[in-house]
């Protein structure tokens, strides 16, 4: 199944989204409607609760008094914290029962609040942050019944815009209409999260691309951050380093719009390893990809072997190279982007290079021609990036 993690700040509009969602056949998991299951009356989460704060928190009737438990918490990081252990575990474990129920290809979009500042992001193959101006957002909390000074502070106390875009793949703007959101929403389902839990069911890539180069775009690094996050959460201990490689990862270089990672690894057989798991994260293996070109400083083909696996995501296409800690290939990805990001005069001849095999392979329906073109220009230089390396004192890093 294809697992979307759906969040935003109070008052944006989250339930809009979320409804519209699930219309269109989404399996929408609510956080706040679990977490409100998990303390109801004759609960064991309330029973705790109660032994935990007292039988103030309640209402006449024996219920959680919510209002009276978020007087008790707000402001109080420790009873906060007392509150969440009991809840959130309990959550987690009716979540998981829920997501365990779904259908091998539904798409299950799981709604929380609290995403971003509880750290969920690289648990979903997407996460969606729903977003309005502030003062919008106060407005349509005073509209509910709370007071102006009570809205700035809670939004105050969640996440910020820059947290929440830290874990954004998609941003929806609900500044608008509700028909604005609705279309956003509708475009979303249908031109991503439709074929890309396809390609995580069936472990197929998206259509390949002709080349094409674009400026730099100042959020391919926070991309490849939550790429990578994902990537290691699914590995685990199989991998013991993972990079933002390519083109890329060169400030101020136009590249196309492929991000390429790295993961370091032990061992071919660790690569392995990660052919099921990298899948089920959304991250396909490439079958036919067994290595990279040999260089002639080092002649064996054995000892440049890694494994290629591509994001399924059709708005998001990503590389992520497999590659043994200290191969020669897993070397040189990490000292061509240092060293073109040192020194200007590489970067630009580089950057000929790339237009070039672009134009000269703008018409390709796939953009591998156009990747072997600039491989003559990698050989010729790499004599050159090795003596920056010994006069920079440069070394790939430990592991």
């Amino acid at each position: 199944m294809l697992r979307v993690g759906l969040s935003g700040g109070i008052g944006s509009g989250k339930s809009t989204v979320a409804k519209r969602l699930a219309d269109l056949g989404a399996v929408v998991i609510d956080a706040d409607v679990l977490a409100r299951e998990v303390v109801a009356p004759g609960s064991d989460g309330l029973a705790a609760v109660v032994e935990r704060f007292g039988t103030e928190v309640l209402d006449a009737e024996g219920a959680l008094d919510r209002p009276a438990m978020a007087r008790r918490i707000f402001g109080d990081d420790e009873a906060r914290a007392a509150l969440n252990a009991i809840v959130h575990p309990r959550v987690g474990a009716r979540t998981a029962e829920l997501m365990a129920q779904a259908a091998e290809d539904a798409l299950v979009v799981h709604d929380v609040p609290l995403l971003v500042e509880l750290g969920y992001a690289p648990n979903y193959h997407l996460v969606v942050i729903v977003d309005a101006p502030v003062e919008d957002r106060v407005g349509r909390l005073v509209d509910r019944g709370l007071e102006e000074s009570d809205a700035r502070a809670r939004i105050r106390a969640q996440a910020t815009e820059d947290q929440r875009r830290e874990a954004a793949d998609v941003w929806l703007d609900n500044s608008g209409s509700v028909g604005d959101v609705h279309a956003a929403v509708d475009a979303l389902w249908a031109d991503r999260l439709v074929p890309f839990e396809a390609n995580v069911r069936l472990r197929t890539r998206p259509p390949k691309r002709s080349p094409v180069l674009v400026e730099p775009d100042p959020e391919w690094p926070r991309t490849a951050r939550r790429l990578l996050a994902r990537l290691e959460r699914a590995a685990g201990d199989a991998v013991v380093r993972a990079d933002h490689i390519g083109s890329t990862a060169v400030p101020g270089l136009p590249a196309e719009d492929v991000v390429d990672l790295q993961l370091t690894v032990r061992s071919m057989a660790a690569a392995d390893g990660l052919a099921e798991p990298l899948a089920q994260a959304g991250f396909p293996v490439v079958p036919e990809i067994r290595g990279d070109d040999p260089h002639p400083v080092a002649p064996d083909p054995g000892r440049w072997a890694k494994r290629v696996h591509v994001s399924a995501d059709p708005g998001r296409y990503a590389n992520v190279h497999v590659r043994v800690a200290g191969s020669p290939g897993w070397r040189y990805a990490l000292l061509y982007r240092d060293w073109l990001r040192a020194d200007d005069d590489a970067r630009e001849e580089y950057l000929r290079i790339k237009r070039e095999a672009a134009q000269r392979h703008a018409s390709d329906p796939d953009h591998d021609a156009c990747t072997d073109a600039k491989e003559p220009w990698f050989a010729d230089a790499l004599p050159r990036a090795e003596e920056w390396a010994s006069r920079t004192g440069w070394e790939p890093p430990a592991v």
